[in-house]
């Protein structure tokens, strides 16, 4: 399974470096030299790393394929994955986006909805969850609010404080854009929450994300 790691963002100086938006809470391990990725959005199809540093929060990677600003303005946008299979996994706890993704979301054993995609936040990660009528719920990524996570079963159990159900509907006076003020609720003591989980970007529907692995609950 070819999972994203990063989004190749604008060039940095003259020697073809480039800033890149994180979807991985692992960037040491994945942008070591020598590390390959496969890339998608660019003429080039594979990227190799010659170097990573961070420039305060940015991480600023060199690649050995390109070697000027010129080359690294053709990458702006290109995406970056790697091929997960037979990787180990060292967390039970934590998850790819790619095997939550259309896990039943149940609330008392009751079919509430459906998991439709893992938002790696600043603050926490965030399930996304489509309701049965069709609007969405984001939900805090931890255990005190999602116990049970069992891909095999093919579910989630939730434990959403009052309300958290709502916040999305028509209607409500809560009604965030991205699911930001969610996480920064529940990390201020409005809703359950526990250690925020360890992820550095968000993490985008259209493509399986890699949060190294996935979303952690602590």
């Amino acid at each position: 399974m070819d999972v994203l790691v990063a989004r190749i963002g604008k060039p940095h100086g003259i020697r073809g470096e480039v800033t890149v938006q994180l979807f991985t809470d692992a960037p040491e391990d994945r942008f070591e030299p020598g590390e390959t990725f496969r890339v998608e959005g660019a003429a080039v199809t594979e990227l190799t790393v010659v170097k990573a540093r961070w420039n305060k929060d940015i991480l600023i990677v060199g690649f050995e394929q390109v070697a000027d600003r010129n080359q690294a303005e053709t990458l702006r946008g290109a995406q970056l994955f790697i091929d997960t299979t037979g990787a180990p996994d060292d967390d039970d706890d934590a998850w790819y986006e790619h095997e939550l993704v259309g896990l039943d979301a149940r609330v008392d054993g009751a079919s509430v909805g459906k998991v439709t995609a893992l938002r790696t936040m600043a603050v926490q990660d965030l399930l996304v969850v489509e309701l049965a009528d069709g609007h969405e719920a984001f939900v805090p990524f931890v255990s005190s609010i999602v116990p049970e996570v069992d891909p095999a079963a093919g579910f989630v159990t939730i434990v959403p404080p009052a309300g958290l159900l709502d916040l999305n509907t028509p209607g409500s006076n809560q009604a965030p854009d991205d699911g930001d003020d969610i996480a920064r609720d529940a990390a201020a003591g409005d809703a359950p929450t526990d250690t925020p989980a360890d992820a550095s970007a968000e993490s985008p529907a259209e493509s399986p994300a890699d949060s190294g692995p996935g979303g952690t609950r602590d």
